[in-house]
């Protein structure tokens, strides 16, 4: 068992695609985690299926390293503005944070949240300007930047003397000046200044036992896991706990098992002290944010300070005439116990059951924190309906407020002008432009409504060349101008049939627009199978086949000749379909259908 003093819980937060995941594959090969000739797995730390084929870190981590006979806690946190509320828990289990930046694109928008969380949560950081090595950076600006942001946000004196190290996490370099020519291989330099500047835990290791869950955890063997730091006292394996729930009612149970984190493993262990970040199992209902303690000392820990959630949809059993051809799991019964089980582990995820029991209203961070959610339920076998994404509107003295977010978008200088009139349109406010004489960085202010479909038209607009980046700003008065939600303009093909669509009937609806099925797709009547090219809705029958006849052509019939369907994803819908339209998820189909099966 370490010595409090010999600890460092450390966080490492930053914008989204900084490098985060990368920098600890490179901590853990420094701190002797891996082989001189192992090959190292690319973003170790991302084992999440998601998380592998997307490139982003959804859900928090926890890993550890011996350095110089310290321990050094890592916990790698998501990046997305969307995920912010395991950052926000994270920062109750660390005494210092790693703000990574990316040496070229600088202070982004979650930059300026996670920093601003760590100081609301009096939480050291040490500035880690990654990615030096890259073709036109400005490091100085930077660096410059940086400073700007701890002022704007009113970030106490002694944070102001931060350290900062300079590094490329993908080679594995590291210095403590900002000349890339002092680069050496290693990261030793981060992790001195870790032990030198990050202060041990600030915990008593003499009370009687105090430990909050922070983040869960799930094992097929001893099934829910509680995750987070010992505050006060020490724990054994068996020995018997009262735990504080959320409503303060008190129950008691034995630790069966009891983990800690070292390098890439949980293992377990028997004991633990103040300071160790385990993980606890013996109670299968544990909560985030519920305190675990002494029997005979009970003290519950104040509840975690988390940003309300600002977008909703509407989750369904599924209505559609292919209901239940494709899932295991369909009734509301069902789906009803999946979305409350996620709303334990994820308590920046609020649930409301609707009067008529079979639709809730679930409300996260934005589109990807319910896009996730969405589509770990379609892989574990469910089947919903799910409705158009809508900001979420708070009453603030008696006045009607609407979420705003900071966005930035970077396109080649070809695109300045498409894109400043589109987002213009959409009454953004234009805070600056940057042009560097190949690309152009914009920065706004726009209400999330306004935002949202945005980076499908982006996407359009640039070729694909464009990058959006958002994060949740504040709440603003609604102003009488800007009260309409942003549709799509465009209308869409809709079948008047069911039944398996022919490639004669596509052929003869391609004229009309674009089509997002291809011959041999099941249909049904109200599904959307294409987009019109006019912005009004137009009924076709995708089933429609050739007329027989006795007659016998005077030259052979033609092959036909397709286009390619556009390929529509989760995503793709929820920023596409209308207010009278939904989005028909199941296993191994995405669908999007009229509200009206006869429109």
């Amino acid at each position: 068992m370490q010595t409090t003093t010999k600890i460092r819980n450390v966080a490492i937060i930053a914008h989204v695609d900084h490098g985060k995941t990368t920098l600890v594959n490179r901590l853990l090969q420094c701190g002797g985690v891996f082989r001189q000739n192992e090959t190292i797995i690319d973003r170790v730390m991302d084992n999440n299926d998601l998380e592998k084929e997307r490139g982003i870190t959804i859900l928090a981590k926890t890993t550890s390293i011996n350095y110089h006979g310290y321990r050094i806690n890592i916990l790698d946190t998501p990046g997305h503005a969307d995920f912010s509320g395991e950052v926000e828990r994270i920062m109750n289990m660390v005494d210092g944070c790693l703000l990574l930046v990316d040496a070229l694109e600088g202070v982004m928008p979650q930059t300026r949240f996670v920093l601003k969380k760590a100081i609301e949560a009096n939480v050291k950081p040490i500035v880690i300007i990654n990615k030096v090595d890259r073709p036109g950076v400005n490091i100085q600006k930077t660096v410059d930047n940086i400073f700007n942001l701890f002022i704007e946000l009113n970030a106490p004196d002694n944070f102001l003397d931060y350290k900062t190290a300079y590094t490329s996490a993908l080679k594995g370099t590291s210095s403590l000046d900002s000349n890339i020519e002092t680069q050496e291989n290693g990261m030793e330099k981060v992790l001195d200044l870790i032990i030198s500047e990050i202060p041990s835990p600030n915990v008593d290791e003499n009370g009687p036992l105090k430990f909050q869950v922070t983040l869960l955890d799930y094992n097929d063997f001893v099934g829910r896991i509680g995750i987070g730091i010992i505050k006060r006292g020490k724990i054994k394996l068996n020995d018997t706990v009262a735990v504080i729930r959320l409503d303060g009612t008190i129950k008691k149970f034995r630790i069966l098992k009891l983990f800690g984190f070292f390098e890439l493993k949980r293992i377990e262990i028997t004991e633990a002290s103040a300071g160790d970040i385990i993980a606890i199992a013996g109670l299968e209902d544990i909560n985030v944010g519920e305190t675990i303690c002494d029997p005979n000392n009970l003290e519950k820990e104040p509840p975690f300070s988390i940003e309300k959630p600002t977008l909703q949809m509407t989750f369904s059993s599924n209505s559609s005439p292919f209901s239940g051809k494709d899932g295991k799991f369909v009734t509301a019964r069902m789906i009803e116990e999946r979305l409350f089980k996620e709303a334990q582990r994820d308590i920046s995820l609020e649930i409301k059951k609707s009067e008529n029991g079979e639709s809730w209203v679930v409300s996260g961070r934005g589109e990807l924190h319910l896009g996730i959610l969405i589509e770990n339920m379609r892989r574990e076998g469910y089947e919903i309906e799910i409705s158009k994404p809508i900001p979420i509107i708070r009453e603030e003295n008696g006045v009607k407020a609407e979420p705003y977010e900071d966005v930035i978008i970077n396109v080649p200088n070809e695109y300045q002008g498409a894109v400043m009139e589109s987002i213009g349109s959409r009454s953004g406010n234009l805070i600056d432009m940057i042009d560097d004489g190949k690309n152009t960085r914009f920065i706004y202010v726009i209400s999330s409504k306004n935002l949202l479909g945005y980076s499908s038209v982006l996407m359009t607009l640039t070729k694909g060349y464009g990058v959006l980046t958002h994060s949740f700003k504040e709440y603003r008065p609604i102003i009488s101008s800007n009260k309409t939600l942003n549709e799509r303009k465009i209308g869409v093909l809709v079948s008047t049939a069911s039944g398996t669509a022919t490639a004669y009937a596509i052929e003869k609806m391609e004229k009309h627009g674009v089509m997002f099925i291809e011959p041999g797709t099941q249909c049904y009547t109200g599904m959307i199978v294409g987009e019109n090219c006019y912005n009004n809705d137009l009924s076709i029958n995708p089933t429609l086949e050739k007329q027989k006849t006795n007659m016998r052509s005077a030259s052979k019939d033609t092959t036909v000749v397709l286009k390619a369907p556009r390929k529509i994803s989760l995503e793709y819908c929820l920023n596409y379909i209308n207010f009278d339209e939904l989005i028909e998820v199941t296993p191994h189909f995405i669908r999007m259908r009229k509200k009206n099966k006869n429109a």
